[in-house]
């Protein structure tokens, strides 16, 4: 019989190898993951109770809030500002920080989450996600600040994501690897189902709108005919997958193999710095991708790399002008791709952007620095 290992026992077991360890951040991820559980107890009864449809609000960015979204968010919220494990949270679906109350404690940590990624699926039956980063607070006083939510990317504590399909899975990282939790319904246990999750070698797919086509840049058209097979080395073509969901798309090519890109637009496009907000989607999953062997760049550096010192609502990423070819193992150049391209490009191993600048990523720094989680 295969040894089963629930996400408790697994969280607990990376604690012990840090002696010093309080376990802090270890409670902070069951709290996540039962919240996971609501959150996917809900979805499954879709359309049996009012929790279809929107709620006919808006959130901050102008997108129509659909009442999980509510549901999803409220849940989250409800579950970590009593712990004392946090001292804010930062919600896509919330203007302003998320104060923790000061009677609590004050925690070590800030939480930024999508409660609901891909919601405007919801009522088509295409599978939606949750997406959660954590960082290690960084100010003092009673209460956490923006500061503390503004952190790039390579200082997260942890990154993950809860997938709601055909089965609810749990991806998470802490630095040493990705690891994939399914949900067990029988139990009502996360189960480990996928250690150590690594991009494929070869990829398979590469995810796009190509809807907005025309209001991207002509390097990023020429780098998709290039993953398609019709311009630059003659490369077998990779199929197309999008379902407007980032966690399914990227959770499908972390699973098979493939690039996922949404280009800022430009002549008349409304999304000039693409999509993916830096502090709710980007950093996490970029941080996902670059544990798991892939790469995250916005045409000018790693998506790692990036903090904004004004809003945690930001789309912009960076002012790129260039994006280059990020391979696992070899950084040879490739086919150039001109103009703006101002997002974050999830990308597998050995297929993303085309690069023109040599000395954009030296071989001594083509992969993150080693990190050691602190368990605390």
């Amino acid at each position: 019989m295969t040894q089963l290992m629930t996400i408790e026992r697994f969280i607990l077991q990376q604690q012990a190898r840090f002696p010093d360890a309080t376990g802090t951040l270890t409670n902070l991820l069951y709290d996540i993951a039962l919240a996971a559980k609501l959150i996917a107890s809900e979805i499954r009864r879709f359309g049996l109770g009012d929790i279809v449809g929107a709620a006919g609000t808006e959130n901050v960015h102008g997108e129509r809030q659909q009442k999980l979204d509510v549901f999803a968010d409220e849940v989250i919220v409800r579950m970590n500002d009593h712990t004392g494990r946090l001292a804010a949270m930062a919600s896509e679906e919330h203007e302003e920080i998320i104060e923790v109350a000061p009677r609590y404690g004050s925690g070590k940590y800030v939480l930024l989450y999508d409660p609901l990624d891909g919601s405007s699926n919801i009522d088509v039956n295409v599978s939606v996600g949750t997406i959660f980063s954590v960082h290690r607070r960084i100010t003092s006083g009673p209460v956490g600040t923006l500061q503390d939510l503004l952190q790039p990317g390579r200082s997260l504590a942890v990154a993950g994501y809860v997938i709601y399909g055909s089965s609810t899975m749990l991806v998470y990282s802490t630095g040493t690897g990705v690891h994939g939790f399914t949900l067990d319904l029988s139990l009502g246990e996360f189960l480990l189902s996928h250690p150590n999750m690594r991009f494929p070698e070869k990829p398979l797919y590469y995810s796009a709108n190509h809807g907005h086509e025309k209001h991207w840049t002509p390097g990023v058209r020429r780098y998709v005919k290039e993953l398609q097979g019709l311009h630059g080395t003659g490369k077998p073509p990779l199929s197309h997958r999008y379902t407007g969901s980032l966690v399914a798309d990227f959770h499908r090519n972390l699973l098979r193999g493939g690039v996922f890109v949404y280009p800022g637009e430009v002549g008349g496009g409304d999304k000039p710095n693409g999509k993916l907000r830096l502090t709710y989607e980007g950093q996490a999953v970029a941080f996902i991708a670059e544990q798991a062997g892939g790469r995250a760049s916005d045409g000018s550096a790693t998506c790692s790399t990036f903090s904004h010192t004004r809003s945690i609502n930001a789309r912009r990423v960076s002012s790129a002008t260039r994006s280059w070819s990020i391979k696992r193992k070899s950084l040879s150049p490739n086919t150039t791709m001109n103009g703006v391209d101002n997002t974050c490009h999830i990308a597998s191993v050995r297929h993303s952007l085309a690069r023109d600048n040599p000395t954009a990523f030296r071989r001594s720094a083509d992969r993150p620095p080693p990190r050691i989680p602190e368990m605390i």
